[in-house]
């Protein structure tokens, strides 16, 4: 291939994978799978390699940066970056209301009522389309350029969509660490003896402070943009038509928001924003109320740090008063000693709390936590309970220090805590806790799936010396079973047979089981589209896993580690010879019917199934499911307590389809 011809295919597959991460990201309608992605990421990649001459600052191969940078530079934004005032009392937005018909008299206006992410602000700066600056807010006039890391968020494109782009756009909004995400990187740090993060905007935070862009490559960030900067070539007339304008550049603007004429009307907004506060896969703790007519800014002004026309109004912290009764000590999967509160039963944001992480003993010398303390109770990403503080004042001299065992509490174990790690951890690859866990994982719900295989008997297989490892789940005999407190003969071939099920689950499944760290149901969904046994997997090296879509030199690096572990590779060797296929199955020819070719979004509680073995329903028939709900959605599933989901589909006007109905549509095609 000569120059010119190389030219014209990278500038096709580069066209084409903007648009397939467009459509991935933004739309969440994706057209093509994660290995035809690669494909062409990868042809695009040797094209490359092959023509250096070729390569731009905006080709989707130069996302994630390499080297690791030794400091940011200070960038002054064009247009300052200035904070809202903050009120918790709504006569103060009545107020705000009067202040701005004294600004503005006879003039009408309306509002516009958004979420107000816990994140950390951002600019972004596009020139003719490309990207060329990312800044953090700062001191409002000058930030830090963190646009090396910026570029490893994927839902952010690097050139702008639309054939003809501003010549410059500043769009501003805030990075998040997703709900789900943070939990998963927060048990990770812990089962790797590192300190978790405190929320999810304490980790976004870090992670936008990283040197090296391949560990924020790692973290799972994501944005929403509801502002803008200087402006060259566009124009937005209300805010309204800002967050529609941002999204047809694609950029991930927000969908949720309330036009209302009148402070009244957002009042009522404020209500029903509240109502879905722990809807959103971001912390989300108020709303942003701006006036929607942009051609007023310049009227009403601003003071020193923040503009006349908005204001956020911030929700009260759901958190809880009670009593530290005592502190016991879990043992990880990986061997990690965990402190946990026994507390007395407290509600925050809607559950009954009874247990709360306290993280490590270094966190609890920090927070001066003790056992009979009255302790503060939140939800750390509206998610996990944990006690954030102590009230001091209700002290009476009778609270106990607590210290961390010197042995393992569950094996008399030695413990030891390593060089680098904040946890200690138990050095007994034999001890029963880690087996327990290991187990549990395996036979989970979003693993084997191993019905009947609950914590009790868990407990008992391993307490009784019968199960020292998953595989021996797979050598169980009804006597063996059956002997065991609270098993009949009916009990144990129920678990025999949802074991003999279990060997042909898909190859994704058997990866996420085995709890390799870092491996979680969507990266061993990504493996198994690259790879088609779990041997041609083994015989990966970091490099060639790295190379993978979505899997950075961190996972790489401990997919490598775990598989040539000769422990982990004869465990899995006795799962193979017991029986359980590590192969990619060979997809079924669905037959064409309702949900073929169609995507679809599940929300609220099924009686007759998970969410989980729904979706798998909808992809054995051809269909697909997507987390939000766009213009490209099909159909909407919606359950008990169907949250803004369903309020979207009303919105765009998509089908909704009760439980009864969609098991007709099901049945229609056959049964699961």
């Amino acid at each position: 291939m000569n120059s010119d011809d190389a030219q014209k295919r990278i500038g096709y597959l580069r066209r084409e994978l903007r648009e397939h991460n467009r459509l991935y990201y933004i739309e969440a309608m994706p057209r093509i799978s994660d290995r035809e992605y690669d494909a062409l990421y990868h042809e695009l990649e040797e094209l490359e390699a092959q023509f250096p001459a070729l390569v731009t600052p905006d080709s989707p191969t130069q996302r994630v940066g390499g080297a690791p940078i030794e400091g940011f530079e200070s960038v002054r934004h064009a247009v300052p970056m200035m904070s809202l005032g903050n009120t918790y009392d709504k006569s103060e937005l009545v107020a705000f209301d009067q202040r701005v018909k004294r600004l503005i008299p006879g003039i009408p206006y309306s509002y516009v009522l958004e979420p107000k992410i816990d994140g950390v602000a951002l600019s972004l700066r596009y020139e003719d389309g490309l990207l060329v600056r990312a800044a953090t807010r700062g001191d409002g006039q000058i930030g830090d350029d963190v646009t090396a890391n910026i570029k490893t968020i994927p839902s952010i494109p690097m050139r702008l969509a639309g054939a003809h782009p501003p010549a410059v756009l500043e769009a501003r909004g805030e990075v998040y660490m997703r709900k789900d995400g943070f939990m998963t990187i927060n048990r990770q740090r812990e089962e790797a003896g590192l300190a978790p993060f405190a929320n999810p905007r304490n980790a976004a935070a870090g992670s936008l402070k990283q040197l090296d862009p391949r560990i924020v490559a790692q973290r799972p960030l994501d944005v929403v943009f509801y502002a803008v900067g200087e402006l060259d070539g566009i124009a937005f007339p209300t805010h309204a038509r800002l967050l529609e304008g941002l999204r047809a550049l694609g950029l991930r603007a927000g969908v949720h928001y309330w036009k209302e004429d009148s402070i009244e009307g957002i009042l009522s907004a404020l209500d029903t924003l509240e109502g879905m506060r722990h809807d959103f896969p971001y912390e989300m703790d108020g709303g942003v109320i701006k006036i929607n007519e942009r051609d007023l800014y310049e009227t009403l002004g601003a003071t020193a740090k923040s503009p006349r026309w908005a204001v956020a109004y911030k929700y009260e912290a759901e958190r809880a008063e009670t009593i530290l009764k005592e502190i016991t000590v879990q043992v990880g999967r990986t061997g990690v000693l965990t402190p946990v509160a026994e507390l007395e039963p407290v509600t925050v944001a809607g559950s009954t709390i009874r247990r709360a992480t306290l993280h490590n003993e270094d966190e609890i010398k920090r927070k001066d936590i003790r056992i009979g303390d009255h302790v503060y109770v939140e939800k750390a990403g509206e998610v996990i309970p944990a006690v954030v503080g102590v009230n001091e004042s209700a002290r009476t001299g009778d609270e106990t220090l607590f210290e961390m065992p010197k042995a393992c509490p569950v094996c008399n174990g030695p413990v030891v805590r390593n060089e680098g790690e904040v946890a200690l951890r138990c050095e007994n690859l034999l001890c029963p806790a880690q087996i327990k866990n290991w187990v549990r994982h395996f036979a989970s719900r979003g693993a084997m799936d191993i019905e009947g295989l609950g914590d009790v008997l868990v407990e008992q297989l391993v307490d009784s010396g019968i199960v020292q490892s998953p595989a021996d789940l797979f050598t169980l005999t009804r006597e063996q079973l059956s002997g065991l407190e609270r098993m009949g003969d009916k009990s144990a071939a129920n678990i025999l047979a949802a074991l003999e099920a279990s060997r042909q689950r898909d190859f994704w499944r058997k990866l996420a089981a085995l709890g390799i760290p870092h491996v979680g149901t969507r990266c061993a969904q990504i493996l198994e589209e690259s790879f088609d046994n779990i041997h041609v997997l083994m015989e990966a090296t970091p490099e060639q896993l790295e190379a993978i879509r979505d899997v950075g030199p961190v996972v790489a690096e401990s997919i490598h580690t775990f598989l040539h572990n000769e422990r982990n590779r004869k465990i899995i060797e006795e799962l193979i010879a017991a029986g359980v296929t590590f192969a990619r199955n060979k997809p079924a020819v669905a037959a064409e019917g309702p949900f073929t070719g169609k995507t679809v979004v599940l929300t609220g509680g099924l009686a007759r199934c998970s969410r989980d073995e729904a979706a798998e329903m909808i992809r054995a028939r051809g269909g697909k499911t997507s987390s939000s709900v766009s213009k490209n959605t099909d159909y909407v599933v919606a359950g008990e307590n169907a949250g803004s989901k369903y309020d979207k589909a009303v919105q765009l006007n998509i089908p909704i389809l009760d439980e009864e109905a969609f098991f007709r549509m099901l049945e229609a095609e056959g049964a699961p």
